[in-house]
């Protein structure tokens, strides 16, 4: 092909067929038109007049011809390789790409969903459970507070009745003493009595129950006369009873104070393993807000990666898309161009078969 290049370039350069020629006909010269256009085609004729004008024979002007003309098929025989070649690499790369692409989409929205559906909506649930664990803990402390407290204030209520019993008890004593040694008492001795009978009133004035006792036994001593032996066991009797009701009554109060207390350390050591429950769970659910927290950052990192990736499947589909877009139109431009020069050369080579243009070169030799 190189040689018949530079042939061509030669014969250009030094002849030309006269178209205007009155040998040629109105479709010769419509025909030497479009075959000009060619430069293969103009070659062919300009070769082919320089050929019988130096003595070449026609049949092997034909010959190089359809040689040259066969040679502009091989090539676009090898233009259609080539470029279905390269149809067939885009379209699995195409495929490849399309495929990533589709699998990256799907990663991605896997990702948005489990950060959405299922991270967001486990992290609210762990901040709402860590803050009902607090409020928990700060109710079981307040209860424990509270119950302290209330032990303290029951305690001295206790402490302030035994002290009242202890009070009334020892008055009681006294009286039953002094009465022990009566016989024709005096009225200081009375007085005496009266006056720890006063005493026992005050210590038990918060006792109701106790109230009618004391309230009789003022009576009796006010009324009654010390020297009547009877009226005098009357009221030791009366002094002994209330006695008697004063320690039950001791040791009722200090059974209750024994009750509570043991009620409230059992309710202690409950708040105290509540309390320590309470803490492991919130040490628990901290873990889980951490880990959470961490599992979200590594998902949105994992979504920037994803959003990458997938811009950089599609930037490489496009521009596969565009190469091979441009390919198409470089293919189709020289298919055209190779169809147009075949052509040209079908056409030259039939008129130059024709006895017309022989008897033109008959002509210009003639002329010569």
């Amino acid at each position: 092909m190189f040689k018949v290049a530079v042939c061509a370039l030669l014969v250009l350069a030094s002849t030309a067929i006269n178209v205007q020629s009155s040998i040629w006909t109105s479709k010769d010269q419509k025909a030497f038109a479009q075959i000009h256009q060619s430069g293969w085609g103009k070659f062919i004729l300009n070769f082919a007049e320089l050929h019988l004008t130096t003595g070449g024979i026609l049949s092997e002007l034909n010959s190089e011809i359809e040689k040259l003309i066969g040679e502009l098929e091989e090539e676009l025989a090898g233009v259609h390789h080539e470029f279905n070649r390269r149809t067939d690499v885009h379209n699995r790369e195409v495929a490849r790409l399309e495929q990533e692409i589709q699998d990256k989409e799907r990663e991605l929205f896997n990702a948005h969903d489990f950060f959405d559906n299922v991270l967001i909506p486990q992290g609210e649930r762990f901040a709402a459970q860590l803050e009902q664990l607090q409020e928990n803990i700060a109710n079981n402390r307040r209860t424990l507070e509270q119950a302290t407290v209330q032990r303290a204030n029951d305690h001295e209520t206790f402490e302030a009745q035994v002290a009242e019993h202890n009070d009334a008890i020892s008055a009681i004593d006294e009286c039953l003493q002094l009465l022990s040694t009566l016989e024709a008492p005096s009225l200081a001795q009375i007085k005496k009595v009266q006056k720890n009978l006063a005493k026992i009133q005050s210590s038990l004035k918060k006792h109701n129950q106790f109230q009618i006792f004391v309230k009789v036994l003022l009576e009796i001593t006010v009324d009654s006369n010390f020297a009547d032996q009877g009226a005098l066991r009357d009221i030791v009797v009366a002094f002994n009873n209330l006695r008697v009701e004063l320690v039950d009554s001791l040791n009722q109060i200090t059974a209750d104070e024994a009750d509570q207390v043991a009620e409230f350390n059992a309710q202690v050591i409950q708040l105290n393993q509540e309390h320590a429950e309470f803490q492991r769970a919130v040490v628990v659910k901290n873990a889980e807000i951490e880990a959470n927290t961490t599992k979200q950052e590594q998902t949105l990192e994992l979504i920037d990666e994803l959003d990458a990736d997938l811009a950089t499947l599609n930037g490489q589909l496009q521009a596969e898309n565009d190469d091979y877009a441009f390919a198409t139109d470089v293919y189709n431009a020289t298919v055209a161009e190779y169809n147009k020069e075949i052509n040209a050369a079908n056409q030259a080579l039939d008129l130059l078969n024709q006895p017309r243009f022989q008897d033109y070169v008959k002509s210009q030799l003639k002329g010569a």
